[in-house]
């Protein structure tokens, strides 16, 4: 009867892992399954909960991480946050109220970050925020 506790416990931890996506739940899980194994097998109860102990501290320690790395993917920026650092040029004047600059072959409103810079056309700059749909420059040295 305590197998099968342990099995039903291990099978719902792993369903709930769908619901958090961290992983942790899914190693308790397969700890629960090998404590629900360790009590089919010798019938002990202290035995099965040091399997289950074991097997979760191994688990969440070693088997995770290595997990997250491989399934986790690349961050991949958004695309206002991918213009940010970006090399433009300036096209029409750009002051602390407006212009236009030239980035990644489109047209783009801009402002520069510093009030006092005032750029003029053919000027580079960096893209230093994307501030609605205006990119805040600042001028290359």
């Amino acid at each position: 009867m305590a197998a099968l506790i342990w099995l039903v416990v291990g099978v719902l931890l792993i369903a709930a892992e769908v619901l958090s996506g961290d992983f942790v739940l899914v190693m308790l899980g397969v700890a629960g399954l090998a404590g629900a194994g360790a009590e089919a097998l010798f019938g002990v109860p202290l035995v099965s909960v040091a399997v289950f102990a074991a097997a979760s501290l191994a688990l969440t320690t070693l088997a995770r991480p290595v997990l997250r790395r491989r399934l986790g993917g690349a961050h991949v920026r958004d695309n206002v946050a991918a213009l940010v650092g970006e090399r433009a040029v300036v096209v029409a004047r750009v002051d602390e109220h407006g212009g236009r600059v030239k980035l990644r072959g489109q047209e783009w409103s801009a402002r520069s970050l510093d009030a006092t810079q005032v750029l003029e056309p053919g000027t580079p700059v960096t893209v230093m925020e994307i501030a609605g749909a205006t990119a805040v420059v600042w001028a290359d040295q």
